[in-house]
């Protein structure tokens, strides 16, 4: 029983350890662009060892369209990408998603995490 009560109490402890974070970093509305193009920029934070670093691929996804981001210079968690919205749309609806790789016994493994749906309202 004691063991039982000892795992159900760590499960938890494991679990709140390992914690990846995509922050949007971009603004809610824009000015609308002359040339229809709008920065999207996010961060990523993780506690995760066993991630790949190297390996980390982000994209911004807008309906079934995909961007590749680029990471921001200087910065090691931070990316950005500017997208494309036609002139007669007021509003991006978009959201992030990143593949990686990570170490496990053997061959490595791959993930993809995304994040929760945002907008860009342009004025």
């Amino acid at each position: 029983m004691m063991k039982k009560l000892l795992a159900f109490v760590c499960l938890p402890l494991l679990l709140v350890g390992c914690v990846t974070t995509l922050t949007n970093l971009t603004a809610t509305s824009q000015p609308r662009s002359p040339n229809n193009l709008y920065l999207i920029e996010y961060q990523w934070d993780t506690t995760e060892q066993a991630i790949k670093p190297d390996t980390i691929k982000p994209y911004v996804v807008v309906g079934f369209d995909t961007y590749a981001m680029q990471q921001t210079a200087r910065m090691t968690n931070r990316w950005e990408v500017y997208v494309p919205v036609p002139p007669d749309k007021d509003v991006l609806n978009y959201h992030f998603k990143v593949d990686y790789e990570f170490a496990r016994f053997g061959k490595p493994g791959q993930a993809s995490k995304s994040s929760e749906e945002y907008k860009l309202y342009i004025k």
